[in-house]
């Protein structure tokens, strides 16, 4: 019996942490082009992809059903993505394309309401934007969105990018599928059609 344990022992220490840790410092992880467990990007990340998310959409709960799906999408796709790709921009990507796939869709259920008053029916209010003499900061983000929601679809994006998530040209230039000066464009000609339309 007590060789029975020592050839279990003598089996055990062969498999051990300090065993993978030893092959560990011969074959460095950049050498193998190991990508980062997927744990740890989802803990550098989750916090910054949840804060656009609840921008872009402006509704806490489509951002909850957004950020389940960015990471679901992300977790199904990891094992595809290149070792040495920037992982920030193409979370975004995922992100952008989730929050343009749920605008769509919501635009194809959307119902239009009449309101009972005559003097602003559905013919003379669709496609305007009122803003009320009283307007407080909450209408005044309300407008800003919708104003951000009429923009052509990579200039909304390039917009929300820079100044709801913090991303660079080159990022955003990553994440929506174009070039860096192309992003810097989008993000220009946003501004000012935002500028425009205040």
């Amino acid at each position: 019996m007590t060789e029975d344990r020592l050839s279990s022992k003598k089996t055990r220490e062969l498999f051990t942490i300090d065993r993978l840790r030893g092959f560990g410092r011969y074959m460095a992880r950049e050498k193998l082009e190991v990508p980062l467990p997927f744990e740890r990007i989802m803990q550098r990340h989750e916090r910054e992809i949840m804060r656009y998310l609840l921008r872009a959409s402006g509704n806490r709960e489509d951002a909850a059903d957004l950020f389940q799906d960015t990471w679901l999408h992300a977790y199904r796709a990891y094992p595809r993505l290149q070792p040495k790709s920037d992982i920030r921009p193409w979370l975004y990507a995922i992100a952008i394309n989730l929050c343009r796939n749920r605008a769509r869709d919501g635009a194809r259920r959307a119902r239009v309401i009449v309101p009972d008053n005559m003097d602003f029916s559905a013919g003379n209010t669709a496609g305007k934007h009122y803003r009320s003499r009283d307007e407080n900061d909450g209408y005044a983000a309300v407008y800003l969105r919708e104003m951000i929601a009429d923009l052509p679809t990579k200039q909304r994006a390039a917009v929300q990018l820079r100044y709801f998530a913090g991303l660079d040209y080159a990022e955003i230039a990553s994440a929506i599928g174009c070039s860096e000066e192309s992003a810097r464009a989008n993000v220009s000609q946003a501004m000012k059609k935002l500028k425009a339309m205040w």
